[in-house]
């Protein structure tokens, strides 16, 4: 998605990634982990140790993230909305969504031709996240 362009009379310099990390809170962490891992076919490293665990979602550049268990981690369905980047067409990771124990909030919508499509769901934590694509 795009954003608001700059006010031209700002001296500031435009930060590139207003996001920087993200983390996903998990109390059941494998069944999280398998969650993603089945809605982008992807295989997720882990670190587990005595205080949290940590899946990472594999990324080869830019923003990375991951789901996170442990002391404060409590999943939530309010707060700010993260979106995850759906590929060339959301809707083929969004139809896997409730068959991992996930829900579908708001099916795949469109924002406006230029910006493309986005859809919110939440996740088998009950954390309500979205995904964006350009298709």
């Amino acid at each position: 998605m795009g954003g608001i362009p700059m006010n031209k009379k700002s001296k500031e310099k435009a930060i590139k990634d207003y996001v920087s990390w993200f983390e996903i809170p998990a109390i059941d962490f494998q069944q999280a982990v398998h969650f993603y891992n089945h809605i982008f076919g992807i295989d997720m490293a882990q670190n587990i140790t005595d205080v949290n665990a940590m899946a990472f979602f594999p990324v080869t550049s830019g923003i990375g993230g991951a789901v996170i268990s442990g002391p404060g981690s409590i999943p939530s369905d309010k707060g700010p909305l993260l979106y995850l980047n759906g590929g060339n067409d959301l809707n083929n990771v969004l139809n896997k969504v409730e068959e991992v124990g996930g829900r579908v909030v708001m099916t795949k919508t469109l924002i406006s031709l230029n910006e493309g499509y986005f859809a919110i769901f939440l996740d088998s934590q009950g954390n309500k996240l979205a995904l964006h694509s350009k298709n």
